[in-house]
């Protein structure tokens, strides 16, 4: 909401000098938030001026320029047709003597940063510039010239030669805009603000506060325009227009435009000016907050209907769009038994019966629409309007007759038109009920005291009314605060009131006992340690599109291929939950790739869910009732499985190059030591072995990860060329899944601590030749399980093929660390234990030491 200061003035007190930086100030005091500042660019000298004498000159290349003598209330003599004044030349055809013009003397600056100075042109030195509508940043025009006597009208009556034109056409005016939240629908409009500076400025709003809805209301003479309430469906339970009020103006000058301060208004309020009846409904609408339509009573059928719509029905809104009406859809209709549609009431009117230029007799509605009917009728159409953003929020229901009595007398006074007599009220709202306040409630939530007077006092700056005695207030909210309908609600407006400021700090101090569960310490220390490892912990949206199944290469049969479907998704695009942590991660990884960055290392932890196929119906619980444990069971029951993933994408190198060597590319081998760092902090070993076919990695460069007692943790690789080329990642990308439940979950208690020992290692290399298609990590393991409690650790630091190995075969170079917790271990223990885990690798995997 954009709101001029002097606007703004008008109805609340602002201290002389203020500025849009301390309206501000006030305004986030009591919780709304500035959007931005604005001022005008322009900057003087620029004055009015009046055209003495104009020269036509036709100049070779075909244009006619105007060679002008301009008085700008100074003394500066012209060489042109005039004996007094400035010399101008001016290109606009509308330029003529006698005319009152605004001139941008040399020294000014214009819209865009356009500065202004006196050169020579056609012959001429043109001394300054006489403005259009769009170098002043007053609008497009750009045809002509602004002549004030057809721009100000009588306004421009008194105004000399020489005039400071900026304070004239509000060009300096400061602008505040503010992000108004949805419960706050008041505050789209100036009258809702200036009550929130008021407050901000801790003023009493009962004299600080000029309302321009308290206004003396004409008393209804002969019947006006017939208005029927006809809503048979209400859309949960609630009438779709409960008030509507019509005023008819007769005589209306089609041909008269808006007052020069009332369009100066709308565009600083960023609306553009049209007509001088949509200009007066626009303006009573940022005055008041209550959204108006005019209709030409002409074009009118007999009474107007409000109602639903009805099957097969169409309606051409005034955007010249044709819509198919839903049978929730509130309209406005006239004709016999409301045949003929309108317009679709609180969102948008129809072309049928606009305001057009050779209206005369308007009809002004003013009515109160429910929220939730305009609401959903807007986002069906994707139609959203000033109108139905005013609607949804919540518009106060004692305007209606006020709004429509400002919009009638503004018709009257800048249009020349004669309201009638009669005035239509149709009015069926219910009566508003009172909120019981608990005396202590607000000490309790704000944590502070609060005296009765004091909340009596603040409640009533709000606009409530407090009755009732001992320990329960009765607080009845104003018409424009539907918002306040708990005590809760009422409590948040007592602590904005008397300012947050006030409210102390208090540190909770946390129950003994609690804390994070076993899962959650689990899951902070695997991102701890990839990220420790390099790798940057990300978040992706956990929704997919249909055809990501088949760019990952899923089989089929595949059970990742049955996702949920989301019933209202955030993307139509996107409408279905991810199976797997990969599909989404793959598209951050694009996004980091596509801005230069081509060594990426990324991981998450996060939820997916994988249905099993069955269809399961939640029960439907009813409103304001805990469920009992029966309804939680079925509840839950109906909710799929949601396992915890954790998965990394890694492309690029792994070690950057440098002086110390020409670095590396990520592989295979460093995605698998990243699951066994995972495995290790949880506290649990995998097993690692070849998988053939596992989309979407590469076969034959795909590892699937166990438990020791065979239980499928996930899947680590390098992912297949095709998956690469249709996702658009770099080749040679390498990724891990894994199920973070699965491994918690096999964790038996707590991780055991294992003493460090003091004394001094043992190492022991052996070289093993064992046959191609032996894996490593099947070697590894034999010499683990073969060295025994001695042994701390075991890596693989070689691999070679060639002479003096036979073909077929190759060697696997191994480096046993040994140590005892008590003691130093002598040469002969260390050999001991490396022939023991020998042994066991030839027995498992035939392999034999190499002897060359």
């Amino acid at each position: 909401m954009r709101v001029p200061l002097s606007w703004l003035a008008e109805y609340a007190e602002l201290p002389p000098g203020a500025r849009a930086a301390d309206v501000a100030a006030d305004l986030v005091r009591v919780g709304l938030e500035e959007e931005g500042l604005h001022t005008g660019d322009v900057s003087g000298p620029l004055v009015v001026g009046r055209v003495l004498a104009v020269v036509e000159e036709p100049q070779r290349n075909g244009r006619t320029i105007r060679w002008c003598s301009v008085d700008v209330g100074d003394e500066a003599a012209a060489d042109g047709p005039a004996a007094r004044g400035r010399g101008i030349v001016c290109g606009a055809p509308n330029v003529a003597a006698g005319d009152l013009v605004v001139v941008s003397l040399p020294g000014s600056v214009l819209a865009g940063g356009i500065a202004i100075s006196a050169r020579r042109t056609y012959g001429h030195v043109s001394d300054g510039m006489i403005c259009s509508a769009r170098e002043l940043g007053l609008g497009d025009d750009h045809e002509g010239i602004i002549v004030l006597q057809d721009l100000l009208g009588p306004e421009v009556e008194g105004l000399a030669p020489g005039a400071d034109a900026i304070p004239l056409l509000g060009l300096a005016e400061e602008v505040v805009q503010v992000n108004v939240t949805p419960d706050r629908g008041y505050c789209l409009s100036v009258r809702g603000i200036a009550r929130e500076y008021v407050h901000g400025r801790r003023a009493d709003v009962r004299t600080a506060f000029r309302d321009p809805a308290a206004q003396r209301l004409p008393a209804a003479g002969r019947p006006g325009h017939p208005v029927v309430l006809d809503d048979r469906a209400p859309v949960e339970g609630r009438a779709g227009c409960d008030r509507f009020v019509a005023r008819v103006v007769r005589g209306v000058d089609p041909r008269a435009a808006s007052p020069w301060w009332m369009r100066r208004r709308l565009q600083l309020a960023g609306m553009r000016p049209i007509s001088l009846a949509v200009d007066v409904t626009n303006y009573v609408m940022l005055a008041l907050g209550q959204p108006l339509h005019a209709y030409d009573l002409d074009r009118l059928e007999g009474a107007i209907t409000v109602r639903r719509a009805r099957p097969g029905e169409r309606l051409t809104t005034l955007d010249g769009v044709d819509r198919a009406l839903d049978l929730e859809d509130l309209l406005i209709t006239d004709g016999p038994d409301g045949e003929r549609v309108i317009g679709l009431a609180g969102v948008m009117g129809g072309a049928s019966t606009e305001v057009s230029g050779t209206t005369t007799d308007v009809l002004v509605e003013a009515a109160h629409f429910d929220p939730v009917s305009v609401a959903r009728t807007a986002r069906r159409h994707r139609l959203g309007s000033e109108a139905s953003r005013r609607f949804e929020r919540g518009v106060d229901d004692d305007l209606q007759a006020a709004a429509a009595e400002l919009a009638v007398r503004l018709l009257g006074e800048h249009g020349g038109g004669t309201p009638d007599p009669g005035v239509t009220d149709v009015d069926d709202r219910p009566p508003r009920r009172a909120v019981p306040l608990p005396v202590g409630e607000p000490a309790r939530l704000v944590g502070r005291d609060f005296t009765v007077e004091r909340v009596t006092d603040l409640l009533e700056q709000v606009g409530c009314t407090v009755t009732g005695r001992g320990q329960v207030l009765q607080v009845l909210p104003p018409s424009w605060r539907p918002d306040l309908v708990l005590a809760a609600d009422l409590v948040e407006e007592i602590a904005r009131l008397d300012g947050y400021s006030e409210i102390p700090s208090v540190l909770p101090v946390a129950p003994p006992g609690r804390g994070l569960t076993t899962a959650q310490r689990v899951r902070r220390s695997v991102s701890r340690g990839l990220a420790e490892a390099g790798l940057v912990e990300v978040l992706s949206y956990p929704f997919v599109s249909g055809e990501r199944h088949d760019e990952l290469a899923l089989p089929e049969d595949d059970p990742r291929r049955n996702a949920l479907r989301l019933s209202n998704p955030l993307s139509d695009e996107q409408p279905y939950l991810r199976t797997s942590v990969l599909s989404t991660l793959v598209d951050v990884l694009r996004r980091n790739v596509g801005r230069n960055g081509p060594d990426v290392a990324l991981f998450e932890v996060g939820q997916v869910a994988r249905p099993d196929g069955g269809e399961r119906v939640p029960p439907r619980l009813a409103p304001g009732v805990h469920p009992d444990k029966e309804q939680l069971g079925a509840l839950y029951a109906a909710v799929p499985s949601q396992p915890t993933r954790v998965a990394a994408l890694v492309s690029g190198r792994w070690e950057q190059p440098g002086w110390w060597g020409p670095g590396r590319r990520v592989d295979t081998a460093d995605l698998v030591e990243l699951v066994r760092r995972v495995a290790r902090t949880v506290g649990v070993d995998v097993d690692v072995a070849a998988d053939p076919d596992h989309a979407p990695w590469h076969p034959g460069r795909c590892a699937v990860l166990r438990l020791a007692d065979r239980t499928l943790v996930g899947h680590a690789g390098e992912l297949h060329p095709g998956v690469l080329a249709r996702l658009e990642l770099p080749s040679r990308t390498v990724a891990f899944e894994i199920d973070l439940d699965t491994v918690v979950g096999a964790v038996d208690g707590p991780v055991r601590a294992r003493p460090v020992s003091t004394y001094p290692a043992a190492r022991e290399d052996v070289a093993l030749v064992v046959a191609q298609d032996v894996p490593c990590e099947t070697v590894r393991r034999a010499l683990a399980d073969g060295a025994g409690d001695l042994l701390e650790d075991v890596r693989l630091f070689d691999v070679y093929t060639g002479e003096p190995v036979a073909d077929g075969y190759k060697s696997l170079a191994f480096s046993l660390r040994l140590r005892a917790p008590d003691r130093t271990l002598t040469a002969e223990e260390a050999g001991t234990v490396r022939d023991a885990a020998v042994a066991v690798a030839a027995q498992r995997t035939g392999a034999v030491l190499r002897s060359a």
